[in-house]
């Protein structure tokens, strides 16, 4: 059995959002020009799970420097970028960002777009932004300390760190359909979760295959504690339901989770 540190996971997830990119799948899919002139009139959202942020997470963003972490795709930051702040979006996916740049030079936005490894913020200064804007993305990294160290240091003194990632109870379940045809949870794995490590040979070989991207459920103490051991202050937190159900799982419990961190 192969371990993580047996796999460059960063460039085969690249490259699998690369692919899913250039088939346009739901998270490559650029808000329209309609939606940039709203923005630019006072009428925009974001969102960090599939409903509306809470009142008082992100109203106002003129003037903010925003990092839009591992959010390529041409949908959160241009609309940002189109209410007033100052936005950079930082993404493995060069195809991915490509929408970005797209959505920008369409509708004359002023975006900076970055490429690299969410884990490795060194292409930006300390202090360098007021918030992170970080929606469902770390279970593509096998560890997610170095990104809330990261995000901490880019963080301005007062700055927010919004960031979402999935109930790791998703990740506990066999996957087989049969069990979910009939409405069966089966425990199979524990937390953490890592396909490089848990997946049988075959299984993980026919994944890499085929392109799909490795995904890894962070346990709750590396996704909570682990903000709180970077030096954030935990100022809010919610959850949300999945809309499309996948999983059993998901008809039962909020399986999105989002919180909201203030480097003090």
């Amino acid at each position: 059995m192969p371990h993580t540190d047996q796999i460059d996971v960063y460039n085969h997830n690249r490259t699998s959002w690369d692919r899913q990119a250039a088939q346009n799948c739901e998270w490559s899919q650029p808000v329209t020009a309609e939606e940039i002139a709203a923005a630019r009139n006072g009428s925009w959202q974001v969102r960090l799970t599939p409903g509306a942020l809470p009142a008082g997470w992100l109203d106002d963003v003129r003037g903010l420097r925003i990092l839009c972490l591992a959010s390529g795709g041409g949908q959160q930051a241009p609309v940002l970028a189109a209410a007033g702040a100052d936005v950079t979006v930082f993404d493995a996916s060069d195809l991915q960002l490509q929408q970005d740049r797209m959505v920008a030079q369409r509708d004359g936005l002023t975006l900076k777009v970055v490429q690299g490894d969410m884990r490795d913020l060194s292409a930006f200064a300390d202090d360098a932004f007021d918030v992170v804007f970080h929606p469902i993305s770390n279970l593509y990294v096998p560890d997610v300390l170095p990104v809330w160290r990261e995000c901490f240091r880019v963080l301005r003194r007062g700055g927010r760190l919004l960031s979402s990632f999935y109930n790791p109870v998703v990740f506990v379940g066999d996957r087989d359909p049969a069990y979910a045809e009939q409405g069966l949870i089966r425990p199979r794995f524990s937390i953490p979760y890592s396909d490089v490590d848990d997946l049988e040979a075959e299984a993980l070989a026919a994944r890499q295959q085929r392109g799909e991207a490795l995904v890894f459920g962070h346990s709750l103490g590396d996704q909570i504690n682990g903000q709180l051991a970077a030096g954030f202050v935990l100022t809010g937190f919610y959850e949300d339901h999945q809309p499309r159900p996948r999983f059993v799982i998901d008809r039962y419990l909020p399986t999105f989770l989002a919180t909201r961190a203030m480097k003090p």
